[in-house]
């Protein structure tokens, strides 16, 4: 269990050695701006900024933000561990609000965008492909926002049946393994296949329910089991797609109750954030220290600019 008066979450000095301890495990700071290794030079004195660094072989100075999602922020760095920490532990996430509480941050919106920057540092860019030979991959999709309402005359606005103005996701998760989740404009037999083809390794065996576009998809693969919820089954033998609608859950409960909506254009940042903590579970291994160091090192070489 994380201590939270550890002085990384207080002293901002602390928290700077920890985050070059795991940028640089090997003490060596590498260039940013040119990669070169054994060319740092500790840059000390009141009119530098502190934790500064020169490179002898281009002539640049850096920090070690310089070149990772923190860069050019001036949170200081020790609110920086925390909210990577508490991001990173959170089951259901931790809404900007809470956020700007806990690190007594100045405002909604620096929160907001410091927990955006985080949620780009769990992206994946390019994860392995899920499954394999003797390994069942379970694949679903799900729907996420409310519903369009109408105006009915004598009863005002009213909720349409349907999923047709409802955000479309799809999830594939590996037994025993990670998940990946992807926002999809459509759910139609190519754009299944395209997905499913693209992170799902074909030797393995696709677990899903009896929906029309996935039977196409499914012949790809050693093998394809469907169960079929109109008929009320939901697991025979070892087919079941409960895991993924567990990994469902999780997420419907993590946006209704902590982050309450969120505008089209971020969901595919929001599934990032919930796919790697499924991915970087305790089941799987790893605690909650080890979880918010992968966060920090996948924030190396990526910068968020938008507001």
């Amino acid at each position: 269990m994380t201590n939270l008066t550890d002085p990384i979450f207080t002293d901002e000095e602390a928290a700077r050695a920890h985050f070059e301890a795991i940028r640089w495990p090997d003490s060596k700071p590498v260039c940013p701006h040119c990669g070169a290794i054994d060319a740092a030079t500790r840059v000390a004195g009141k009119s530098h900024r502190p934790g500064l660094i020169a490179c002898r072989a281009c002539r640049e100075h850096y920090t070690v933000t310089v070149g990772t999602i923190m860069e050019s922020s001036h949170i200081p760095l020790n609110k920086w561990a925390l909210g990577f920490h508490l991001m990173a532990s959170s089951k259901k996430g931790i809404s900007a609000h809470q956020l700007m509480r806990n690190l007594g941050l100045g405002s909604y919106r620096t929160a907001w965008f410091m927990a955006h920057r985080i949620r780009e540092a769990m992206f994946d860019n390019d994860p392995e492909p899920l499954g394999g030979k003797g390994k069942t991959v379970e694949v679903d999709e799900t729907y996420i926002g409310k519903p369009a309402e109408t105006f009915v005359s004598g009863k005002g606005w009213q909720s349409k049946r349907g999923t047709a103005t409802k955000r479309k996701v799809l999830t594939m998760v590996e037994r025993g393994g990670r998940s990946i989740s992807i926002k999809v404009d459509d759910l139609t037999i190519p754009t299944i296949k395209r997905i499913i083809g693209a992170n799902v390794v074909l030797d393995s065996t696709l677990n899903t329910d009896e929906a029309q576009w996935y039977k196409a998809p499914g012949k790809n693969f050693a093998k394809h089991e469907a169960v079929n919820h109109g008929a009320g089954e939901y697991v025979r033998g070892e087919t079941t797609t409960n895991t993924v609608e567990g990994f469902f859950g999780i997420f419907k409960r993590g946006m209704r109750g902590v982050y309450h909506h969120c505008g089209e254009q971020h969901l595919q940042a929001y599934l990032n954030e919930f796919d790697f903590r499924y991915s970087n579970r305790v089941g799987l291994g790893v605690n909650d220290t080890e979880r918010t160091r992968r966060a920090i090192k996948g924030g190396e070489g990526k910068r968020l600019k938008y507001r």
